[in-house]
């Protein structure tokens, strides 16, 4: 309590918690000075950092005023002795612990001194400094000074991050950091010591693949942004990530180095029998899992651990790994036992059975064990109670068949389970699922087994075990073949094996084989659930949810969801995150086999219908529901076979759209590719508004073309016209005019000879875009005309209201302004009236740049800001990035240049993300301008070549003349 200073987000002078009110300036000045405690600040420097050199003439003035008012708010909170007045100019002199600044500089400081000694210690200091920040530094001001005082202050902000973060890895943390470090990562792209930090930290979580990703994600848009290279403890730290280099190893995998090797470990002489299978000398990976079950076996609560994982995961091989290495630590025996759960051609081991194994291995003469199931299991419970001895139950089929094998509560044994299905209904028992190896460690194996061959072929093996879904069986096999074929080589291989028609047969040796493999858990499903798996393999999407199973299936949702989670447990199928469910690589070539194989042509043909119609129907109720698209007009198609998607709100129609995206892309694909032409054409006319929205342009082409192709086939002239339509716009938005013009012209001839007025509309708008685009704005004109009156004459509000805001941009290109702000007004009300967003954002957008032409700089900004505020609504960057310029364009006419720096730097990073040459060309120009009126060429010249190569490949002169370089 008592008297606090903050800069660290919003500027606040507060009095026992209560915020005092003080204007901007004020809070500018005093922040300030704050900043620079101690230092003495003269009138003309406090000017410049007010004002830059846009100083008022009433500069000293107004710098007096703010000082007084200043002196009036440190009276107020009882603290008027922080500003002097010394000889030469202002200072501010501030006591420990009043501000936040000076705290965080504290207590950082503290944390780096405490790192070597008590690491502990210093990530306590370091999170306290850290929790002193509320958001961005000196969020709510705009002085001259504040961008690059803020970008100062992030920086030791970000570099306290980066300490932590550090101590934090050095201690094991990088589970627990994995999403912190993704958001940092995700906010600062070209901070590169925190994406080497998230990738140490992914390799470390058992994610290779998504650590190199980050490697290449930050070396590209290094490159693009900047022009350079990482620096060498980046690169280095990459080629380790590649190596798997034994320097990254997780801290805790010290406990699996504690332990002794096979070779290291020598039988005592009065050790029991070791009934375990050999130990596999090519093991490769599993550190994380070896150190896992190494601490539970060390802990003496709970004495079982079941490892469950998918057919040819590597469980039984991780089992027996982990019994040699710990057989010193169980002297009186390591036992095993198949329960053959899933054996061809083996019923499993019935509990009696088991035991009398197991007691036999222990040494138990056959006449000393009991003839009944429950004395055995009592014989067998007492004995592990006497004794140390390790257990491996491998290859359960439930946990029924287990739980009589168990030894009492807190014995001195352990037992170690496996089992293709997760064993829930198992009480107190730590539970292991495996997953498939990581890129690294599945390459390690695979060299292991070839040899000198895989040394110097690293993308081939990488092109291997890939396509052996990563899977440890699969590996194993495919290694064996090339062994065994000395004149193959390993990109041979890999060629073989990306044939989806004979993978499975080729990862196949003799009786030993993935399919066969999988052919077990098959057979253990009950028929509903057969045909569930049958189905997934069918689906073209890479995921699917329980309302898409249950259309795929024709079965109600309760059941399809109740059947997935069911193989799920069984580990048929995968589940990345909560309710969307997928098949491992090979499983789903597995499952296609068999559904082809057991299931009629016509089934699986009613199965897609079914499923293209569920996809078709939601689609376009999740698009209906959004007020970005309202108007968007959707051709009549039959009633779907089955019950769509229902939503409850716009939001929720959202992150549907956001989460099947791949999914629809796939289904259009496969429609396409089956002849299913009339879903073709209809998916991807319904997926136009959030390709055009989202700024997906690259697929939108993609799905267009194919939505022509469908349409011809059909011999549907007004779709071929609506496809040709949809190709020109997105022709346009890209800024591709030649192709822009091609097929809206082709659209248009289509339209005049089917007799559409809408389609005819449509073509002719997007005639005049690219007609305004080129500074033909006569005949952008008579193009705008002639839409506006086929677009009110088809009775489309939404078209009508979009015709009008493309028009009043042109009237007021031709100096027109009085006729283009009611044709812009009136496009607004229209749009609002209707309630369409993304129309809404168009008219703004317009009026705000003829504000900007009539150097009407307040109303310019007003309307653009709006359009900003909608644009991250909508989740709409390729607009927003326009929105943006248009911001910047206002600033600098008003004088802001700071301002105008920021808004055209925001702009080129969204255009760029969206892939909005335009607005790229647009955003380099206004920063040539800028940097030129600042009086800094050496910054202009760079954006303006940008600016106008940009221009060059658009077709464009660039507007006003020639781009500044001077």
């Amino acid at each position: 309590m008592g008297v606090w200073f903050a800069v660290l987000g919003p500027v606040e002078i507060a009095v026992d918690g209560r915020v005092l009110a003080a204007p901007p300036r004020q809070r500018a000045l005093l922040a300030r000075l704050l900043i620079d405690a101690g230092r003495v600040h003269s009138l003309e420097r406090l000017i410049e950092e007010i004002w830059g050199l846009d100083r008022p003439a009433t500069a000293r003035a107004q710098i007096h005023a703010a000082l007084t008012g200043v002196r009036h708010v440190l009276r107020e909170a009882g603290a008027e002795q922080v500003l002097r007045t010394e000889t030469g100019g202002y200072v501010a002199q501030i006591a420990a612990g009043q501000f936040d600044l000076g705290e965080f500089t504290r207590r950082a400081a503290a944390g780096r001194d405490l790192a070597a000694s008590d690491p502990h210690a210093a990530i306590a200091e370091l999170r306290a400094a850290l929790g002193l920040w509320r958001g961005q530094a000196l969020a709510d001001l705009e002085s001259a000074y504040v961008p690059d005082m803020r970008a100062g202050l992030d920086d030791r902000r970000l570099a306290t991050v980066e300490e932590l973060m550090e101590l934090e890895l050095s201690l094991g943390a990088h589970e627990r950091l994995l999403d912190e470090l993704l958001a940092l990562v995700a906010a600062n792209p070209l901070r590169e010591k925190l994406s080497g930090q998230l990738m140490l930290a992914l390799h470390r979580a058992g994610r290779q693949t998504d650590a190199l990703a980050t490697a290449r994600d930050f070396r590209v848009r290094l490159a693009e942004e900047q022009g350079l290279e990482p620096r060498a403890a980046f690169s280095e730290l990459e080629q380790a990530v590649l190596r798997d280099d034994s320097r990254l190893r997780l801290p805790e995998a010290a406990a699996v180095a504690q332990i002794p090797t096979v070779a290291q470990t020598t039988a005592p002489a009065a050790r029991r029998a070791n009934f375990l299978p050999y130990d596999l000398p090519d093991f490769a990976g599993r550190d994380g899992e070896l150190a896992r079950l190494a601490g539970e076996c060390a802990a003496a609560d709970e004495p079982i651990s079941a490892i469950d994982g998918m057919a040819g995961s590597g469980k039984t091989t991780l089992a027996v790994r982990v019994a040699h290495l710990l057989a010193d630590r169980y002297p009186d025996g390591q036992l095993f036992i198949d329960l053959q759960g899933h054996t061809a051609g083996h019923a499993p081991v019935e509990a009696a059975a088991a035991l009398e194994i197991l007691l036999r291995q222990l040494g138990i003469a056959v006449e000393d064990i009991p003839a009944a199931a429950a004395d055995r299991g009592a014989l067998w419970r007492a004995e592990l109670g006497r004794r140390r001895v390790i257990v491996v139950l491998d290859n359960a089929i439930d946990a029924a068949q287990v739980r009589p094998l168990l030894p009492a509560p807190a014995p001195s044994s352990r037992v170690l389970v496996t089992s293709r299905r997760r064993l829930v209904d198992l009480d107190a028992v730590r539970a292991l699922s495996v997953e498939p190896l990581p890129a690294r460690e599945a390459m390690r194996l695979f060299a292991s087994i070839v040899g000198e061959r895989a040394a110097a072929a690293d993308i081939a093996v990488l092109d291997v075990v890939q396509l052996c879904g990563f899977l440890p069986l699969a590996v194993r096999i495919a290694g064996a073949r090339l062994v065994h074929r000395p004149r193959w080589t390993v990109e041979y291989l890999a060629g073989r094996l990306r044939d989806e028609r004979r993978r499975l047969a080729e990862l196949s040796l003799g009786v030993r084989g993935v399919a066969a493999a999988f052919a077990l858990s098959y057979e253990q499903l009950d028929p509903d659930q057969r045909r569930m798996f049958r189905c997934l393999g069918t689906h073209p999407g890479r995921d699917i949810d329980p309302h898409a199973a249950a259309a795929l299936a024709a079965m109600p949702l309760e059941r399809a969801e109740e059947l997935l989670e069911e193989l799920l447990d069984g580990h048929v199928v995968l589940q990345r995150e909560p309710g969307r469910y997928t098949l491992h690589d090979l499983l789903r070539e597995y499952a296609r086999d068999l559904a082809a194989a057991e299931d009629t042509l016509d089934s699986r043909a009613a199965a897609s219908i079914r499923l293209l119609d569920y996809y078709l129907h939601s689609m376009r109720a999740a698009v209906e529901l959004q007020s970005y698209c309202v108007g968007f007009q959707q051709r009549e198609v039959p009633a779907p076979a089955v019950a769509p998607m229902s939503f409850a709100d716009a939001a929720d129609a959202a992150g549907w759209l956001d989460a099947e995206y791949e999914n629809l892309l796939a289904a259009l694909g496969f429609a396409a590719e089956h002849g299913q032409h009339a879903h073709a054409r209809d998916l991807a006319n319904a997926l136009r508004p959030y390709f055009d929205l989202q700024f997906r342009h690259v697929d939108a082409i993609d799905a267009y073309t194919v939505e022509l192709h469908a349409a011809q086939a059909l011999t549907d002239r007004d779709g071929e016209a609506a496809a040709l339509i949809n190709l020109g716009w997105v022709g346009w938005r890209q800024g591709d005019f030649e192709r822009a013009t091609g097929y809206s012209q082709r659209a248009l001839d289509i339209s005049r000879e089917t007799g559409s007025g809408l389609f005819e509309a449509r073509a002719l708008n997007t005639l005049g875009n690219v007609a305004r685009r080129r500074r033909d704005y006569g005949l952008a004109e008579r193009y705008l005309l002639r839409s506006l009156e086929l677009a009110r004459a088809a009775g489309t509000r939404f078209g009508e209201a979009n015709v009008l805001g493309n028009l009043g941009a042109v009237l007021a290109a031709m100096g027109r302004d009085d006729e283009a702000c009611a044709h812009l007004d009136q496009a607004l009300a229209l749009q609002r009236e209707s309630g369409t967003r993304f129309g809404e954002v168009m008219a703004l957008q317009q009026l705000g740049l003829v504000s900007l032409r009539r150097n009407e700089f307040d109303r310019s900004r007003a309307c653009y800001t709006q359009a900003v505020d909608l644009c991250r609504v909508l989740r709409n960057r390729g607009d927003e990035a326009v929105a943006r310029n248009g911001l910047g364009a206002a600033a600098r006419g008003a004088g802001e240049l700071t301002e105008a720096l920021a808004e055209h730097t925001a702009a080129l990073a969204l255009a760029t993300e969206a892939g909005h040459r335009l607005e790229q060309a647009k955003a380099h120009e206004g920063l040539a301008r800028t940097h030129r009126d600042l009086g800094a060429p050496d910054l202009a010249r760079p954006h303006a070549e940008a600016a106008r190569r940009y221009y060059e490949q658009l077709g464009l002169d660039a507007p006003n003349g020639s781009l500044p370089v001077e």
